[in-house]
């Protein structure tokens, strides 16, 4: 069985059906409720009601399941800020992620797959990103910021332990279940708008939007399939890969495709000029696992405004 912390949420509910279309079990780890929710329960899954910052009730979901593999996507992060003590919050965003070692190095689980981020590699590079770049160690947005620090501990405890821990880079992810609005970029706001007929409310965004705006852009259950892969390669060659499509897609390249979905769907960003244009490289990702992206921009679109029109957008 693989145990899925994260697993009801956006990533990790498309992990979840990919791993059971694969023929595996899963048992998902959930703080707040042991049941399975709708949208899975036609899956061969179990519920764990745990916190992953609590050792002693993560290990009893070992006694109860024989869990074979770890995707750790639970969000244990110092992050938002709030009233708490930020020392105490980095202090448990942490620890949670060294329970996640202890319990499989407890259980004899060969592989954690946890999720880091496109972010760990900043905003000045331009082009194709391999995962051996090089990254800055200064402090950016708490996420990427605390991801760099757990890429670090993950390969010393894989030095240190019997746990292969494999950091897999996500890139800009959209698609059934995800942030509405995304606070880093346009294309799930997009898509709901053409799926409502309304104007875009681009409000949320945590800077303004531009037509030539590009980020490498992932079709979840792409996410979800590259995530499974990486947990059930019989062998991986390396200790961190880029989950992403391989290729840059700019807010015009979405728009476009929203329309060839939606022909009355008409709207222009500004443009500011020149871009940089990066994406991530996957050709670790292919080698090791054979991954392939199935959906393009606009089989992504399709997908989607096909979902929210079902009952599901707000």
């Amino acid at each position: 069985m693989i145990l899925v912390t994260g697993g009801l949420g956006f990533i990790g509910s498309h992990t979840v059906r990919a791993l059971t279309d694969a023929g595996q079990e899963c048992v998902l780890l959930q703080r707040r409720t042991p049941q399975v929710p709708a949208h899975l329960a036609d899956l061969p899954v179990h519920v764990a009601q745990a916190d992953v910052a609590d050792l002693d009730a993560l290990l009893a979901v070992g006694e109860q399941y024989p869990i074979t593999g770890i995707v750790h996507l639970a969000v244990a992060l110092p992050w938002p800020v709030t009233d708490n003590d930020p020392i105490e919050a980095t202090a448990e965003a942490l620890n949670a992620f060294l329970n996640i070692v202890r319990a499989a190095q407890k259980w004899g689980v060969r592989r954690v797959v946890t999720a880091s981020t496109i972010g760990v590699y900043g905003f000045d590079s331009e082009g194709a990103l391999t995962e051996d770049v090089p990254i800055s160690i200064g402090k950016s947005h708490p996420i990427p910021t605390f991801k760099k620090v757990t890429e670090l501990l993950a390969g010393h405890l894989s030095d240190v332990t019997d746990v292969d821990v494999v950091n897999a880079r996500i890139s800009g992810t959209w698609g059934p279940g995800g942030h509405l609005p995304d606070p880093f970029f346009a294309a799930p706001s997009l898509a709901q708008a053409a799926a409502l007929r309304t104007e875009p409310d681009l409000s949320g965004l945590l800077a303004p939007p531009h037509a030539e705006d590009a980020l490498d852009l992932l079709y979840v259950k792409d996410t979800g399939r590259a995530l499974a892969l990486l947990q059930l390669a019989d062998k991986l060659n390396h200790s961190t890969y880029n989950i992403a499509s391989g290729h840059a897609t700019s807010n015009t390249d979405v728009i476009a495709a929203i329309t060839s979905v939606e022909p009355d769907f008409r709207y222009e960003l500004p443009s500011a000029g020149e871009s940089q244009v990066r994406w991530l490289d996957i050709t670790r990702l292919r080698e090791d696992t054979g991954f392939e992206p199935e959906y393009d921009t606009a089989a992504a679109a399709a997908d989607y405004i096909a979902w929210l029109r079902a009952g599901n957008a707000r």
